[in-house]
């Protein structure tokens, strides 16, 4: 069935409460298709449309998006992450997902942790440590989508069940995902969640762009919001501080070329895989940082409601692109001086981030 495609651009249109566009330009829409098969169903990919002609994809594995094709300065759309048209080079282990990372996303010490005088062991699936919920984590299974109404935006919300025990977490966990694509080149990612059982939870989207399209990230020009970051050892785990980037080869608070500094992380770890405290007041979104690339004249913005980012070059990958993984701090649960991932009954679970589309 894979590639059969079910086209619902009209009921969508309906969904949205949109079915043309003003100035002539085309309304909102949002299709359907059958992407590829599981043993557990079929994986659907769902096509998300504005009035601008961006484009986005996203398929319920992992609730991975697979495609973002945005405007360069001539007004040319490209795809700015890695991704497949193939749902079987997903299934294999596809290297640059975009996927949805949870129950907790980067990693805990030691995979394990303590809660309410309880420990739980979880899989040491990075070293000694657990990463990214596991071996097969959310990033891994399919998702439910459906379609939804934002306001007469394009967006497709992906709910999941994760069962208590699943990867030896506890609790009961309902989390969904909702994809939103507004008329301002803006794809918005809101999470939630809720557990039956105290647990711990640190959503992300592990994204791998490249706004150039194609070739290394390291001439790309990065902007953070960030004047500090949380130290880590060897394993990229962090120590407990909290500690300046000034004067060191990770301070992006000013506009700089990605690969200016790069070599200062050779051989250990051939690029920035660190994990940056956003400057926030509050709980409402924030600027988190802005990426461009001087040769498309593309740019993009990221804004979220979470207190850190993870800048990660791609190191796997060559530098062919890089993450800004908005997310709590790397083993949370083991600091309590950061950020609580404790998540309780009664209590929900919320986050969003707002990737915006620009050009320069």
């Amino acid at each position: 069935m894979k590639g059969r495609r079910l086209f619902l651009v009209w009921a969508a249109g309906l969904a949205l409460g949109v079915i043309c566009g003003p100035e002539g330009k085309a309304a909102p829409t949002l299709s359907e298709e059958i992407f590829g098969e599981t043993k557990d169903g079929p994986v659907k990919r769902y096509t998300l449309r504005n009035r601008q002609g961006m484009v986005v994809r996203v398929m319920s594995w992992g609730a991975t998006l697979t495609e973002i094709l945005a405007p360069d300065r001539r007004g040319r759309l490209g795809n700015v992450i890695l991704g497949s048209d193939s749902f079987e080079d997903y299934a294999r282990g596809f290297p640059g997902s975009a996927s949805v990372i949870g129950r907790v996303a980067n990693r805990i010490a030691g995979a394990r942790f303590t809660l309410d005088g309880q420990e739980f062991r979880l899989a040491a699936n990075n070293g000694p440590n657990h990463i990214h919920g596991g071996r097969r984590g959310f990033a891994k299974v399919n998702w439910t989508g459906k379609v939804v109404s934002e306001g007469g935006r394009a967006a497709v919300r992906f709910e999941y069940l994760s069962k208590d025990g699943e990867e030896n977490y506890p609790g009961n966990l309902r989390v969904s995902v909702t994809y939103t694509l507004d008329d301002e080149n803006r794809l918005r990612l809101d999470y939630a969640a809720q557990t039956d059982r105290p647990t711990i939870v640190n959503l992300t989207n592990h994204a791998y762009f490249n706004l150039a399209g194609s070739q290394s990230v390291l001439d790309h020009v990065l902007q953070l919001n960030a004047d500090r970051y949380t130290p880590a050892d060897r394993g990229l785990i962090p120590t407990g501080e909290i500690a300046p980037v000034r004067g060191t080869a990770l301070d992006f608070t000013h506009a700089t070329r990605v690969g200016e500094r790069i070599d200062a992380f050779q051989p250990h770890l051939k690029g920035y895989d660190h994990n940056y405290v956003v400057n926030r007041d509050g709980d409402s979104l924030a600027f988190v940082g802005r990426l461009s690339d001087p040769s498309s004249g593309r740019a993009m913005e990221v804004h979220s409601t979470e207190p850190g980012v993870q800048l990660y070059t791609g190191n796997h990958l060559n530098h062919q692109a890089l993450c800004l993984e908005t997310q709590h701090y790397p083993d949370s649960v083991n600091h309590p001086q950061f950020p609580s991932t404790v998540l309780r009954p009664g209590a929900s679970f919320s986050s969003s981030t707002v990737f915006a589309f620009k050009t320069d």
